[in-house]
Parts: structure tokens; C-alpha cells; sequence
């Protein structure tokens, strides 16, 4: 079955950096687009970035262009997000999605916690 599965969260202070990981299993990784998605606290899920299968295409929300960086590594099945200059406004659950078969799938969420 299709799992994904994010880690590299933590507590940073502004102007600091994380970067997240996400390990995808069960489907043809290679041949699909992934995304970031996050959701503060008290608030809807916000789109991030996106990539595109072949790592050849990147896309990024305006609240991150410039500061996060989305990258892929298809033979380690894994897509990451590195995170710099970070600010208490992107403090949130960050979650790895996939669009399988027409199915959305999301990881468990990784906890970004940025402190002035």
C-alpha cells in the first residue's frame, strides 16, 4: 500500500533551517508529482511547493519562493524540503502528499516549530 512517510521536523529559531524528508513506498515513485502542504496552528492546509516527477520542474507557494527548495531523489524513493530563513510565520505541521491513481495520500505530518 502507499505510504509516505516525513521526518526532520524540530524547534529552530528565525533565520534558522530544517530540512525535511519524506520516504514514499508502495508506488511507482518515479512516475508522479509530490508536494508539500503545511497547517499552522488554528488554520486550513496551505500548498508549499510541488514537484514535478522527473525533478526537472519545481513550484513554490510566494510565502516560500526563495527561502524553501524542493528536490527529489527518485532512486531513494524520497522528496525533501529544504527549509531556509526560516520565520514564526511557517511554524506548522508540514505533510509529503501524492496524487496516486487519483487518490490523495499524506504522510503523518512532521511538527515545524520556528521561535522568535
Amino acid at each position: 500500500q502507499v505510504q509516505l512517510l516525513e521526518s526532520g521536523g524540530g524547534l529552530v529559531q528565525t533565520g534558522g533551517s530544517l530540512r525535511l524528508s519524506c520516504a514514499a513506498s508502495g508506488f511507482t515513485f518515479s512516475s508522479y508529482w509530490m508536494y508539500w502542504v503545511r497547517q499552522a496552528p488554528g488554520k486550513g492546509l496551505e500548498w508549499v511547493s510541488a514537484i514535478r516527477f522527473g525533478g526537472d520542474r519545481t513550484y513554490y507557494a510566494d510565502s516560500v519562493k526563495g527561502r524553501f527548495t524542493i528536490s527529489r531523489d527518485n532512486a531513494k524513493r524520497t522528496v525533501y524540503l529544504q527549509m531556509s530563513r526560516l520565520q514564526p510565520g511557517d511554524t506548522a505541521v508540514y505533510y509529503c502528499n501524492g496524487k496516486i491513481l487519483r487518490r490523495d495520500y499524506w504522510g503523518q505530518g512532521t511538527q515545524v516549530t520556528v521561535s522568535s
